[in-house]
């Protein structure tokens, strides 16, 4: 699923123009990115956490030639899913795999 499946997704089921929930869509990212750029911990009850991880600058190998490399200290997005999504995600497969189909 893509940002354009999710946006035809959310104007079905919430009886919404495509264009309202594009804009929906649009407003949440914004949201959780603001959020993020602030560094709060963004929390979605049921579904999971974003949170921005502070990385220390650090030496590694290029692949290659095994030289040395300094990567510097960097902040990058992460995010964890919630009990509920695990829980919900591996019924299902578990589903599939017994050849139920969808629960």
């Amino acid at each position: 699923m893509n940002k354009r499946d999710l946006v035809g997704r959310i104007a079905t089921d919430a009886g919404l123009t495509r264009a309202q929930a594009a804009r929906a869509v649009e407003a949440f990212l914004a949201g959780v990115q603001a959020g993020l750029m602030r560094g709060d911990r963004v929390t979605l009850s049921g579904f999971g956490s974003f949170a921005v991880l502070e990385q220390k600058a650090r030496e590694v190998r290029h692949p290659r030639s095994g030289a040395p490399v300094k990567i510097g200290a960097r902040r990058t997005p992460r995010f964890a899913a919630a009990i509920e999504l695990k829980t919900a995600v591996a019924r299902q497969a578990a589903a599939r795999e017994a050849g139920l189909g969808r629960l």
